[in-house]
């Protein structure tokens, strides 16, 4: 992973957020895209906030002493025990769900005696034109309050009659790789219209408003380049037009930036095993990983860029086959990628990139066919330092009992 390329993109959110919205503005990393120890240090030294969405990532920030006050909690289903180790770990806002879980937090905050920051999550919608699987604006979502079925109105009005929460605002979120300003001004919108509603109808006036993440990212060359600092501007824009047509002051804005942080400043590199070739039909490389490191083929037919590294000045002059890359678990799903083109003599320890993945991929990786992990490398003005250890046979059975 290239640190400097996490960073300057960091920079950038800030830079855009604060110009579009004010010195209020916040940026949130989305932990989920990838969380292990340095990823919060780069966080809390380039002065962003994150989005937890577990209390292992919690856990992770804490480790290195990220100031969790900065931290939003999110997820549909906290636990109370989830609830009571945020709490005295001091996150400071929890993105509430549901009214089984406001309920939750202010039974712990009320034997507490404290007070907690809470927003609410609302669902706006709209349809992103999305990936299904990432798609969380809809009103039939997962996640959150409809605005729609009135869901959203009961939901607030009773948070402003828990004494042991603070209501600071609303979250929405629509879905991921997303290449249109237009998804964000939509739901950007939905969201003022409420607010000001909610003032007018209960004077409750919300003090931050968050839009989420779900900035799109290039897998392929033909993928579409995203400028994020013209797409805040134009979200700013409107968000500010519309806070004066309303006559509401512009809240603190939140965005949930993760994937576009992280995925294009990461590369996973492969050894070639085994080159199958089976005449008239189809090819196969093996590689030493596989859907345990990059479940993401298999879960969404998910596209990447995939090259041979240890001679690509001249792998493009070389004549070409075409083949599946693929992992070594035993399961037929273990594909990387289709369709790959490869010089015809690749061959055993060769090594093969997959570009652009930084975000979803190490996060979610597993030890399916008691396979360990690989390590995590950060490269630093071309200076490169191991930040996650590769799993030992050791790691695989510390849990397992005599």
């Amino acid at each position: 992973m290239d640190e400097d390329r996490i960073r300057l993109q960091c920079r950038t959110y800030l830079r855009a957020m604060r110009e579009a919205f004010g010195e209020a503005a916040l940026p949130l990393y989305a932990s989920k895209a990838a969380s292990f120890k340095q990823i919060y240090r780069i966080m809390q030294e380039e002065g962003m906030g994150i989005d937890v969405v577990s209390v292992g990532e919690i856990c992770t920030a804490h480790a290195v002493g990220f100031p969790l006050e900065r931290a939003y909690f999110h997820s549909n289903n906290k636990t109370d025990a989830d609830i009571l180790y945020a709490m005295e770990r001091g996150v400071g806002y929890f993105v509430v769900d549901n009214r089984e879980e406001l309920d939750a937090i202010e039974r712990v905050a009320s034997e507490k005696g404290s007070v907690q920051k809470i927003l609410l999550r609302l669902t706006p919608g709209i349809d992103p034109h999305t990936y299904e699987a990432v798609s969380t604006g809809n009103v039939d979502s997962k996640f959150g309050s409809a605005i729609e079925t009135g869901q959203a109105e009961e939901i607030t009005t009773y948070a402003l009659t828990l004494p042991h929460l603070h209501l600071a605002g609303f979250h929405c979120h629509v879905g991921s790789q997303v290449f249109d300003a237009d998804v964000f001004l939509r739901s950007a919108e939905i969201m003022l219209r409420f607010m000001a509603e909610m003032r007018d109808k209960h004077g409750y006036l919300a003090e931050e408003l968050d839009l989420g993440g779900g900035f799109g990212v290039r897998y392929l060359a033909e993928d579409p380049v995203m400028n994020i600092a013209d797409t805040v501007k134009t979200v700013g824009e409107s968000v500010q037009a519309l806070c004066r047509q309303l006559g509401l002051p512009l809240p603190a804005i939140r965005m949930e930036p993760g994937r576009s942080i992280v995925a294009e400043a990461g590369m996973t590199l492969y050894t070639v095993g085994t080159v199958k070739q089976i005449p008239g039909y189809k090819n196969y490389v093996s590689v030493d990983g596989g859907m345990t490191d990059n479940p993401r083929f298999a879960l969404y037919r998910s596209p990447y860029t995939v090259l041979l590294a240890n001679r690509t000045e001249k792998a493009e002059a070389e004549e070409q086959m075409r083949c599946s890359v693929v992992g070594r678990c035993c399961e037929s799903g273990d594909i990387l990628q289709e369709n790959v083109s490869l010089p015809c003599d690749v061959t055993r320890d060769d090594l093969v990139a997959v570009l652009t993945t930084g975000a979803y991929n190490y996060a979610m990786s597993s030890n399916y066919n008691r396979l360990p992990r690989p390590p995590v490398i950060m490269v630093k003005k071309g200076n490169a330092r191991l930040v996650v250890k590769r799993e030992t046979f050791e790691d695989l059975v510390r849990n397992d009992l005599d």
